[in-house]
């Protein structure tokens, strides 16, 4: 029987989860579709794939991001050899959100688990059918003392922040995020908290209007919107707007048809609590497409607006669903003025082939991720981080850097015995002049 701490048990551990979710595959599809009529490829393209593709990369790279990992000693510890070692914070919690409720959930989970902590999953209550699925899989995977899950409203979320944990990770909105620092902070619980912001879609006047209408589209309409990382709003310039928003209504209809609520293609708000915010946010805007609802399915169509004032919620709140509101400009100022009058955002994106332009935005704004010349994608790399800055959120994780988040860094000096300077003992008498001495040559 393997060692419950070692990697090998983990490893172990994953191979089993990997092949019960490639097992239940086609229910998780079903219950994402059932939650809110997640389109299957949608299902899997961000959310069962995604997944899977995390569980192989992490059986396979455990062993080595486990291994202690050598560094240069210091010449003031000679001789030494020195390591940072890997090693699990203890009991975690993850709080995960509804809108890709069985990414968010599990690979958090895979990171914890591969680092060796044992995990408390709560998953969302709002997407109830794939709640069920996630807590059948795990059950069927792990013992309780390693993994449980937990179901309930935000009643039950609320008691779990009550107890002491080792670390918290939180995916959700900015103002839940809040809530989980603060009671982490009564603990000194070290957080990760992926949170979201309305995030800027920039098109200047040299980019390509088609492909980024197309490209924009795309990102703003997957999931019905409900994408912390979805394009918020576009600033394009002025002189582009008139052509950019018809490409804008192609790119829609060529994805969706003339009606999107009977595309199968295209998921509905998670209730109506969000569908009821989402026609709030409608009232009093120039309607420039869409805009069209149907209650009793809690559809929405791909609405865009057209130069909503700044202090209106459309534009003070992160939209969080398929409403794109339209902003033009003329100069760099005017991007300046728009962009810095939110906080910082989980991602920004610009469509441009403007070279010192693209520069110029990327050292100018603080921003969690983002793309040029596209939206959403950098996601997709598990080399690149994901988090945001800010309120848009603290931490970050994906591939390598998931295990990382989940293990506290141990430093460990290993001290040779064959010699021991004198110099660093007292009494010191005349040795700082000795002590200078070696510095200087350091």
């Amino acid at each position: 029987m393997k060692n419950e701490n070692s990697v090998d048990y983990r490893k172990e551990s994953l191979k089993k989860l990997l092949y019960t979710i490639i097992k239940q595959e086609q229910a998780i599809i079903k219950a994402l579709y059932d939650d809110f009529k997640k389109p299957a490829f949608e299902a899997v393209l961000t959310e069962t794939n995604y997944v899977i593709s995390d569980l192989k990369e992490t059986i396979k790279n455990i062993d080595s991001w486990a291994k202690p990992k050598k560094v240069l000693a210091s010449f003031l510890n000679f001789p030494s050899s020195d390591y940072i070692y890997s090693e699990p914070y203890g009991n975690v919690l993850i709080i995960s959100p509804w809108n890709y409720p069985f990414q968010l959930a599990l690979c958090p989970l895979i990171a914890a688990v591969a680092a060796g902590n044992k995990v408390t999953l709560k998953p969302s209550e709002l997407t109830p059918n794939t709640s069920t699925i996630i807590a059948k899989i795990i059950n069927e995977t792990f013992p309780v003392k390693d993994v449980v899950v937990i179901t309930g409203n935000a009643t039950v979320a609320q008691e779990l922040l009550i107890k002491r944990w080792d670390y918290i990770f939180f995916t959700g909105s900015v103002a839940v995020g809040r809530i989980v620092a603060k009671a982490a902070a009564e603990n000194l619980t070290p957080v990760t908290l992926e949170l979201g912001g309305k995030s800027p879609c920039i098109v200047d006047e040299t980019a390509n209007l088609e492909l980024s209408a197309r490209r924009i589209v795309w990102g703003k309409i997957i999931n019905a919107g409900q994408t912390c990382v979805a394009p918020d709003y576009i600033v394009v310039h002025h002189k582009m707007k008139a052509t950019f928003i018809t490409l804008l209504i192609l790119e829609i209809e060529k994805a969706l048809g003339p009606n999107p609520e009977e595309s199968p293609d295209y998921a509905r708000i998670i209730n109506l609590k969000n569908w009821q915010r989402q026609l709030h946010l409608l009232e009093n805007q120039k309607i420039l497409f869409g805009g069209h609802y149907n209650k009793d399915t809690l559809f929405l169509a791909p609405t865009l607006l057209d130069e909503p004032k700044m202090d209106s919620p459309v534009m003070t709140e992160e939209i969080f669903g398929p409403i794109l509101p339209i902003l033009s400009y003329h100069s760099e100022a005017d991007i300046e003025k728009i962009i810095l009058s939110f906080e910082k955002p989980l991602s920004l994106y610009l469509f441009s082939q403007n070279k010192s332009f693209i520069a110029e935005v990327l050292q100018k704004y603080s921003f969690g991720g983002g793309c040029i010349n596209d939206t959403v994608i950098h996601l997709a790399n598990n080399r690149l981080p994901f988090g945001g800055v800010g309120t848009s959120g603290m931490g970050a994780y994906h591939g390598k850097r998931s295990f990382d988040t989940f293990s506290h860094k141990k430093a460990i000096v290993k001290r040779g015995t064959w010699l021991d300077l004198p110099i660093r003992y007292a009494p010191y008498k005349d040795k700082l002049k000795t002590f200078q001495k070696i510095l200087k040559w350091m």
